[in-house]
């Protein structure tokens, strides 16, 4: 189409339109479009080539794109295509000399004595950045980066360009960060080659490695010295940990399960009864998974580290799935086989007199410990604006739980074998003391299938209640930042911990508003006066779309305090920019 463009690259576009036009009955016959046109200097001419029969030329518009105040056409260069202004010329003479005597010229030239605008609109189009290494050097590092993976000393960087961007972290508002094509220039000043920085890095790994190895070797050593010598290391941590809450509620139940394994097991001795061997099986089977219990708890106080940033709070649903599988197979177990067999060996039984008296005190004890954890349970409950009976089948604190099972196992299960042995007593059919030892082990079951299943829903990352889940997307949806929210994933972590997680879809006129609250008007509208090039626009545009990209981070940390303010519970946020 432009011929005369051929040769040239092309990177303007521009379109043409007609203002004004004649009836489709009223148009002349086209003459060949000739126009010449460039960027940066070169000129569009595009003349109309529908000439009129009076003489009258086409008025033409001329647009530059080389930021040039002349406004006009270029000269043609001798060779070049003919002017727009010699071919209306021509095109005016030649018209009444070829229309023949008798068409129909009349409407023909009426139509053409109108002269008609022709408009160009060019618009700019930058070129297509190719971003590669050497555009990504300009990325940010840390300090601690730049000393680590470029063997840099804090002198060293002292004299380089620091930059202060907005922290990722809660406790800091800002930090200094450093251009990356900085470090690396100055890494090559300080090593003199990438070989030499190379071989550095290399003997800094094998320190490392050492460095870690000796770590290890001193611990080892540092055990051993503790063994022999005894640990004096103060323990008022885990000491307040068993203290108070579901801790004391774990270190009584050991106590007086160990008590009451002690008694039991006297009395099955002296007497013989099947049900008291379940009983003492039962206490015994107490005793070790509430020392579990007590582990996970002393475990679950860690504090997070790098293997484990979200903590040990698990450990307390491990210890409770290690002690419901525990009662099962120790408890439960024993039980039935004890049972079964004392239905398929019958064996008379001796005075019951002690064993009724062991089984009294264990009633008292057992009733003893379940208060407590029951108190504990509603407290807490209380404290979490939930009902006792959805405290405990929720799982929200998995020790306590453990222990009021486990205790309400063990009064059902005193008052079982005490009515089975009273009915041997009665009868002398040592039948009702085995079937006695089945009901223990089959109530034992029961409770280690209930403890199983809660923890393993536990342990799986189940989600909260669907009241809080919308609580906390209403709180997200009311803010003006915020457009919509979507995939929302709200994680019990246990022991009341709360990871939220969901895609925001902020809105983008909010944020901007929000910047520009916070800049000098008048001094951004300077800015946009001056901008004349192509450059100078993206320059304005890369300085301002960087600066609210940070504000858009800044709502987006502002959003993750409010909603841990508002809601203790929720420990970690996660929102996701949609």
């Amino acid at each position: 189409m432009f011929p005369g463009l051929a040769h040239r690259p092309w990177h303007v576009f521009f379109r043409v339109s007609l203002q004004g036009r004649a009836p489709f009955s009223q148009r002349s016959p086209r003459l060949p479009q000739l126009c010449t046109g460039g960027v940066n200097g070169l000129w569009f001419s595009l003349p109309d080539c529908r000439v009129a029969s009076s003489g009258l030329l086409g008025k033409v518009q001329y647009y530059s794109t080389s930021g040039s105040s002349d406004d006009g056409p270029p000269k043609p260069a001798p060779g070049d295509a003919p002017s727009a202004e010699n071919v209306l010329s021509a095109a005016a003479k030649a018209t009444p000399a070829t229309a023949a005597p008798g068409n129909v010229a009349g409407p023909l030239s009426q139509g053409l004595t109108k002269a008609e605008t022709i408009q160009v609109k060019v618009r700019a189009v930058l070129k297509k950045r190719e971003y590669g290494a050497k555009y990504t050097q300009n990325n940010f590092i840390t300090a601690v980066r730049a000393m680590n993976e470029f063997c840099l000393k804090p002198s060293d960087l002292e004299n380089l360009r620091k930059i202060r961007r907005r922290s990722p972290h809660d406790d800091t508002e800002a930090f200094t960060v450093f251009l990356r094509s900085d470090v690396e220039a100055k890494a090559l000043e300080v090593w003199g080659s990438q070989e030499a920085l190379a071989r550095e890095r290399n003997l800094r790994k094998e320190v490392e490695r050492e460095y870690q190895e000796n770590i290890f070797r001193n611990q080892q050593l540092l055990k051993e010295y503790k063994d022999f010598w005894g640990n004096t290391k103060p323990r008022s941590g885990p000491r307040a940990t068993f203290l108070q809450g579901p801790g004391k509620v774990v270190m009584v139940a050991i106590c007086i399960n160990g008590l009451n394994f002690f008694f039991k097991l006297l009395a099955w001795v002296y007497t013989g009864s099947a049900s008291m061997f379940s009983e003492a099986i039962h206490s015994l089977a107490d005793t070790c998974n509430q020392a579990l219990l007590a582990l996970g708890i002393s475990q679950s106080v860690r504090n997070p580290d790098a293997g484990h940033p979200y903590g040990f709070t698990n450990m307390r649903y491990i210890a409770s799935l290690i002690s419901g599988v525990g009662i099962f197979m120790m408890g439960a177990g024993l039980s039935w086989y004890h049972g079964i067999m004392g239905l398929l060996h019958p064996a008379p039984m001796e005075s019951l007199l002690w064993a009724y008296c062991i089984l009294a005190g264990s009633l008292v004890s057992e009733g003893a410990t379940l208060l407590v954890a029951v108190n504990e349970i509603k407290r807490s409950a209380q404290l979490h604006e939930v009902s006792f009976y959805e405290y405990v089948m929720q799982s929200r604190d998995p020790s306590t739980n453990v222990v009021l099972l486990e205790d309400a196992a063990a009064v059902l299960g005193v008052i079982m074998a005490a009515g089975c042995m009273g009915l041997t007593s009665l009868t002398g059919n040592p039948y009702y003391d085995s079937l006695g030892s089945l009901g223990v082990g089959t109530l034992l079951g029961s409770v280690s299938a209930f403890l199983i299943y809660t923890n393993t829903e536990a342990l799986l990352g189940r989600s909260i209640q669907p009241e809080r889940v919308q609580k906390l997307t209403e709180f997200l949806e009311n803010d003006p930042a915020v457009r919509a929210i979507h995939d929302v994933k709200a994680t019990d972590l246990g022991m009341s911990k709360v990871r939220f997680k969901a895609e925001v879809d902020f809105d983008g006129r909010v944020v901007t508003r929000s910047y520009l609250e916070k800049q000098d008007i008048d001094q951004i509208l300077n800015e946009i006066q001056l901008v004349k090039t192509p450059e100078e626009l993206e320059s304005f545009m890369l300085k301002h779309g960087e600066n609210i990209i940070d504000t858009l981070g800044a709502e987006v940390d502002r959003l993750e305090k409010e909603l841990k303010h508002r809601n203790p519970e929720v420990r970690h946020v996660d929102l996701e920019i949609l």
